[in-house]
């Protein structure tokens, strides 16, 4: 390992390898993506080979979220703290023993154990990429870097399902994870070879208090809202769990605002276009992944077809999402973020007003048409809003902004999909609670089939909202920074 750090003194002028870099850096966010999303599919596999009811499945989703929403908050510290090869190290250890105890698992405790390395993996990584590339980069041409970083992030979950759906066809659950192995361990070997250390270690005075709010506050509203999905919003330890987190939360925000060295810099929140673009990204995680749940439940339990079947109607979109955005970071780069942020909502708000009115009878064709305009909408506002918003920040505050953003997005993923299993749920008992005959199997459906309109208004209602806020956005024009060095 290269020796520590340049501190105090000034960055020395370096010139970064961008390309190695980034190779490693994307290797391995492309896989630790991809394990995300491929479980989903088999989580009906498991609950029969397990023997586990969904309320218990769906803690391989919560208690990866869980894990996400108490460490990420905690990154911007440990970015500060430690070079970026000890922390990409640590995160890939950290994913490949989840992954190995994943692929090894017999039971669903081992498995949940697994989740939870995996989130922590995760959680490393994810803040770590996006504060190399706003230090390797120039603000001129973050826009496009963003945009590769973006493909790898919206196009390694797409393909997740249909790969995992291929997997379970033919082969165990466990082989999703046999398979993801062996990259997670060339994205480490790359990386040891080639990442440099891009960012200054201060080791800011730890405060343990912050941290423990912190992990109460995010977690116990992560908890809460996962939980609400399933057992609704009149349960007492949803409503406990969530009320918990928002005070905890609000001790932590008074804390961290008299600090002089706070755990995370909640002043990022002075800069205007830094507030809207992290709005912009909470819209659209909140429709993504409120998306992306319903629809293949839908299209399994109400339409009929195939987990193989649905991942493969989900495929286009998410190869155009992710081809889409490195050509949304260059547009962004050339003319800002309005031009695509307002389009794009706009998109986004008609596909979702024509899920409303989605049936049983509807047209395969029809439903990977919208899918897929669907996210056309969403990488024209996703990577701009983004990048237009961590680019209003002094340096200093990126590993803080970055924290900032990431937590808050696996909180809207949270809240996202809670509300949309929730609005599923009550749309279907509240239907089957008219019918004459709420056994047959064909009211079932008709039941499910209003559920899942009445969710997709919630996302209508979201991306309207955001089409609102978009008018509020206007390009952030970065002053040239004394950038370390050549970029290659």
């Amino acid at each position: 390992m290269e020796a520590a750090v340049h501190a105090t003194t000034q960055k020395e002028e370096q010139s970064y390898k961008v390309m190695p870099i980034m190779i490693s850096l994307l290797i391995s966010g492309f896989i630790g993506m991809f394990s995300e999303t491929a479980l989903n599919i088999a989580l009906s596999q498991l609950m029969e080979i397990l023997q586990i009811t969904p309320a218990t499945a769906q803690w391989l989703t919560t208690g990866f979220l869980l894990t996400l929403g108490i460490l990420v908050p905690v990154s911007g510290l440990l970015l500060q703290w430690f070079t970026t090869r000890q922390l990409f190290v640590a995160s890939l250890s950290f994913s490949i023993a989840g992954t190995l105890v994943a692929a090894l698992a017999g039971s669903f405790e081992v498995l949940l154990i697994a989740r939870v390395l995996q989130a922590v993996g995760t959680a490393l990584l994810l803040p770590l990429m996006f504060n190399t590339i706003l230090v390797i980069f120039p603000p001129a041409k973050r826009g496009a870097a963003m945009g590769v970083i973006g493909l790898v992030i919206m196009f390694a979950p797409a393909v997740g399902p249909t790969v995992a759906g291929l997997v379970i066809e033919h082969l165990t659950w466990n082989w999703i994870f046999w398979i993801s192995l062996p990259f997670l361990v060339i994205g480490l070997l790359f990386g040891i070879v080639y990442l440099q250390n891009v960012s200054t270690v201060t080791r800011p005075k730890i405060d343990i208090l912050s941290i423990i709010l912190s992990s109460i506050g995010f977690g116990g509203i992560v908890f809460g809202f996962s939980k609400a999905g399933g057992e609704g919003w009149t349960n007492p330890v949803v409503l406990s769990t969530i009320g918990l987190g928002i005070a905890a939360l609000a001790l932590f925000s008074v804390r961290q605002l008299k600090m002089k060295q706070p755990m995370m810099d909640l002043r990022v929140f002075k800069y205007p276009m830094f507030v809207i673009g992290t709005l912009m990204v909470l819209v659209c995680m909140m429709i993504i992944l409120s998306t992306v749940l319903i629809l293949p439940l839908y299209m399994q339990n109400g339409m009929g077809l195939s987990a193989f079947t649905a991942g493969l109607v989900l495929l286009p979109g998410g190869i155009l999402n992710g081809l889409m955005s490195p050509l949304m970071g260059s547009l962004f780069d050339k003319y800002g973020p309005k031009w695509l942020v307002i389009p794009g909502l706009i998109i986004a708000g008609v596909c979702l007003w024509f899920f409303t009115g989605m049936t049983t009878t509807s047209a395969i064709a029809l439903i990977i048409v919208l899918h897929s305009c669907l996210f056309i909408g969403i990488s024209m506002v996703f990577m701009p809003a983004q990048t237009n918003g961590l680019n209003q920040l002094p340096p200093s505050m990126y590993p803080d902004g970055t924290a900032v953003m990431n937590t808050l997005q696996q909180v809207a993923g949270a809240i996202g999909t809670a509300v949309a299993v929730s609005i599923l749920s009550h749309g279907t008992s509240d239907y089957l609670k008219t019918s004459a005959n709420p056994q047959d199997p064909l009211e079932m459906v008709k039941g499910m089939t209003v559920g899942a309109q009445n969710s997709f208004v919630f996302g209508l209602i979201i991306a309207v909202v955001g089409l609102i806020l978009a008018f509020f956005i206007r390009r952030v024009h970065v002053e040239k920074q004394s950038m370390n060095g050549s970029m290659h």
